[in-house]
C-alpha cells in the first residue's frame, strides 16, 4: 500500500481499492488529489492482475468534490480556470471509472457531493453505508454540473428528477438514494466493509472481460437505435468469444464442472 499521497491504492485477491485519503478536508479534490486519483485509476485500469476496482473515501466523507478553499485562492489570484481542471482531471477520472475493462464499485462511506457524487454514479455498483448521503451541490455555488453528472443522473433518476435535484440541491440520505436508484445497496455501518469486500471478491473471480464488454455495451446502447446496439454487441461478442475464460467455461459446462475464470 502507498500512503505518501492523498490517494492510497491497495491490492488483495484481484481487487484494487483506491481510497481518497484527505479526511481532514472531507476528501475534497485539490490539484494534488485530482492528479493522484487520475494516475491511480489509470494504473489499476491497465493492471491485468486487477479484476475489480473499489473507489472509496476515508473518514466521514466519500468525496465532497472540488476543494473550494484552493479554488477561492485561485479566484482571488486571478488564475482559477475551471475549464482546465475539467479537461485535465474531472473528465479523465469520470471516463476511467466508466470505461475501464473491469467492474468498478463505489463504496460510499459518507457524503458524496458535486464531482464526488458524479464519480460514484460512474461506477457499476454503489454500496452506501447507512451514514452515507449524496448532494448535487453545483448550483449552490453557481456552477454547471461536471464529471458526467448530466450523463448519469438522468439515466438513473429520469430527466425531470435530475433537473429537480440539480436546481434545488439537498442532502439525500442513503434510504432515499436507494429509492431513487442512486444507491444499489444500503447496509449498516458495521457490515459495510464486509459487504463491499464480498461483492468485490465475487466480481474479482468472475469473467472480467465479459463484465468489461457488458458495461461498454450498456453505455453504448443508451441513445442509439437497435441496429447500432446490435452491431456493437456483435463486436463485443467476438472479443469475448475469443477469450481464454470463454473457452474454459464452455469446457467446464460440458464436463458439468464449475468454471474457474482467470480474467483473460
Amino acid at each position: 500500500m502507498s500512503t505518501s499521497s492523498p490517494v492510497e491504492v491497495s491490492r488483495a485477491g484481484g481487487v484494487a481499492t483506491v481510497r481518497l485519503s484527505r479526511p481532514e478536508a472531507m476528501n475534497s479534490l485539490d490539484v494534488a488529489t485530482k492528479n493522484a486519483l487520475r494516475d491511480a485509476l489509470t494504473e489499476v485500469a491497465q493492471d491485468e492482475s486487477v479484476r475489480c476496482v473499489v473507489l472509496t473515501g476515508s473518514g466521514r466523507a466519500f468525496c465532497v468534490g472540488q476543494d473550494l478553499k484552493e479554488h477561492v485562492a485561485g479566484l482571488r489570484a486571478g488564475n482559477a480556470d475551471l475549464a482546465q481542471t475539467v479537461f485535465e482531471h474531472y473528465n479523465p477520472i469520470a471516463e476511467l471509472l466508466a470505461t475501464m475493462d473491469k467492474p468498478v464499485i463505489a463504496a460510499v462511506n459518507g457524503v458524496a457531493a458535486g464531482a464526488g457524487a458524479a464519480f460514484a454514479m460512474a461506477c457499476d455498483a454503489r454500496v452506501f453505508s447507512e451514514a452515507a448521503a449524496m448532494n448535487l451541490a453545483f448550483s449552490g455555488i453557481a456552477l454547471s454540473c461536471d464529471s458526467g453528472t448530466s450523463y448519469w443522473l438522468p439515466r438513473l433518476v429520469g430527466p425531470a428528477k435530475a433537473k429537480e435535484l440539480l436546481f434545488f440541491p439537498r442532502t439525500l440520505k442513503a434510504a432515499e438514494c436507494l429509492e431513487l436508484g442512486l444507491a444499489t445497496h444500503v447496509v449498516g455501518d458495521a457490515e459495510f466493509d464486509g459487504v463491499v469486500a464480498q461483492l468485490a471478491g465475487a466480481l474479482a473471480v468472475g469473467p472480467t472481460k465479459s463484465y468489461g464488454a457488458m458495461r461498454r455495451s450498456v453505455a453504448y446502447a443508451v441513445g442509439r437505435d437497435l441496429s447500432e446496439a446490435l452491431a456493437f454487441e456483435a463486436e463485443q461478442m467476438q472479443r469475448t468469444g475469443s477469450s481464454a475464460d470463454h473457452a474454459a467455461a464452455v469446457e467446464a459446462f460440458l464436463a458439468k464442472e464449475k468454471p474457474e475464470f482467470t480474467g483473460r
